[in-house]
């Protein structure tokens, strides 16, 4: 790998990581106040969108936190879409 192959990975990884930390800071706001608002009514709603977007916040967390640094996976689809591209196939829409 060469130095800017690591640079390029090392941007990659620290803007995920950035990511997730903004959708962390937005759930934890947005879901105070969907609890003062749940207490502020006598009711206990607020519950279900902070489990809900909490497993997508945990979902999120796990692909930037716990997946296999480099993202095979999606170096895969890219290498897939460039083959198909480079085929010049015709009557696709993107």
């Amino acid at each position: 790998m060469t130095s800017d192959d690591i640079d390029r990975l090392a941007r990659k990884r620290a803007k995920a990581k950035m990511g997730w930390f903004i959708h962390a800071a937005i759930y934890a706001i947005v879901n105070l106040g969907l609890i003062a608002l749940s207490v502020a009514t006598g009711r206990a709603w607020a519950v279900f969108p902070l489990l809900g977007w909490g497993v997508g916040l945990l979902a999120h967390g796990i692909s930037v936190w716990m997946l296999p640094p480099g993202g095979t996976l999606l170096a895969r689809m890219v290498e897939r879409e460039r083959a198909r591209l480079a085929g010049g196939s015709k009557g696709d829409p993107w």
